[in-house]
């Protein structure tokens, strides 16, 4: 009498480009000189994006907005997984929000970066709903945002 095996459960594209929620818990933290790195250069990423994605969304119309949205996506998600706190995810939407808040003001020569058409205002508000989205994303953090939750 053979017993047949079965197949693995079959994972979801989500679940094997994102991780599992049981995965992402049992990741161990990274050291606190390290988190304050990452911080650091995540916050001067997310501004980096936000410049950059606000010319190309106005380059290539359609195309340009979905490319700077998923630099944008990544880079959130990126300082979510890298320092595994809600706080890592937050930090990077405070560099972009920050430069897009200065790319938004007109010049005193009247020059604008950000206009008030349809892609401009989709990168705005698709790239907030991105920032939110991957802040309330499980990490393994305890309850205060940034601070580590107990070892598992």
């Amino acid at each position: 009498m053979s017993k047949t095996v079965a197949p693995p459960p079959r994972r979801t594209l989500a679940a094997a480009v994102l991780g599992t929620r049981e995965e992402r818990l049992a990741e161990s933290q990274p050291p606190r000189a390290a988190r304050i790195a990452a911080y650091v250069l995540f916050f001067l990423l997310g501004a980096a994006v936000s410049i950059c994605g606000s010319f190309v969304q106005a380059l290539w119309p359609p195309v340009g907005v979905l490319l700077a949205l998923a630099a944008t996506a990544a880079t959130f998600y990126g300082g979510l997984r890298v320092t595994g706190t809600r706080l890592g995810a937050g930090v990077p939407a405070a560099g972009w929000f920050l430069a897009m808040l200065l790319l938004i003001v007109p010049r005193p020569e009247g020059d604008n970066v950000l206009w008030s058409n349809a892609t401009s205002l989709a990168w705005l508000f698709a790239g907030s709903v991105l920032g939110v989205i991957c802040a309330t994303l499980p990490t393994r953090a305890g309850w205060f945002p940034g601070v580590p939750g107990p070892p598992r």
